[in-house]
């Protein structure tokens, strides 16, 4: 249990660390493109993701997220005492990979967004995208388990662009809002 504590919690803080800092590294070198910095921070997303659920995806079964652990829970494929310690070990590791971009960039580590993300657009597409993520996980797993870190990996990256939320990442998008 340990060890698959600790794959999750790693691959969680990577893969913050990839969605934020790529964010930052996107917007800075974008020259004020939205589209650009956009592509930048869903292909690296997309990379990441390959590449994380590959080598965790055996010790932990990669979840990274507790909307996943939620529906493993659900399905009776996880007990919940490992499914509330995989949840803590998201939250708690995603908070430090959020820190971590933070600091690689030169950041204040704690930052607070003024920015507006009650809209029912926000909502509704953060709901469609984890849907379509648990949907293409448990279905690679189902059909084509050994795709499974390449369909996360494009799901995720096309998910970025057919949904208003997904620059939650970057506090300083223009995007939000709509």
């Amino acid at each position: 249990m340990r060890q698959r504590l600790a794959a999750e919690a790693l691959g969680t803080a990577f893969l913050l660390i990839s969605v934020v800092g790529s964010g930052i590294m996107g917007q800075a070198l974008a020259g004020g493109n939205i589209a650009v910095a956009l592509l930048a921070n869903a292909i690296a997303t997309g990379c990441a993701l390959y590449f994380l659920i590959t080598i965790f995806g055996p010790i932990s079964g990669a979840h990274f997220n507790p909307a996943v652990t939620v529906a493993f829970l659900l399905r009776r494929e996880m007990p919940p005492a490992e499914a509330l310690a995989y949840i803590a070990a998201q939250i708690v590791s995603a908070i430090m990979g959020v820190w971590a971009a933070h600091l690689m960039f030169d950041l204040p580590i704690l930052q607070l967004s003024g920015t507006e993300r009650s809209s029912l657009g926000q909502g509704w597409s953060e709901i469609v995208a984890t849907f379509g993520l648990v949907l293409v996980i448990l279905g690679g797993l189902r059909h084509r388990p050994q795709a499974v870190p390449a369909l996360v990996a494009l799901y995720i990256t096309g998910a970025y662009w057919f949904t208003a939320s997904t620059s939650f990442a970057n506090p300083r998008s223009p995007l939000r809002g709509h």
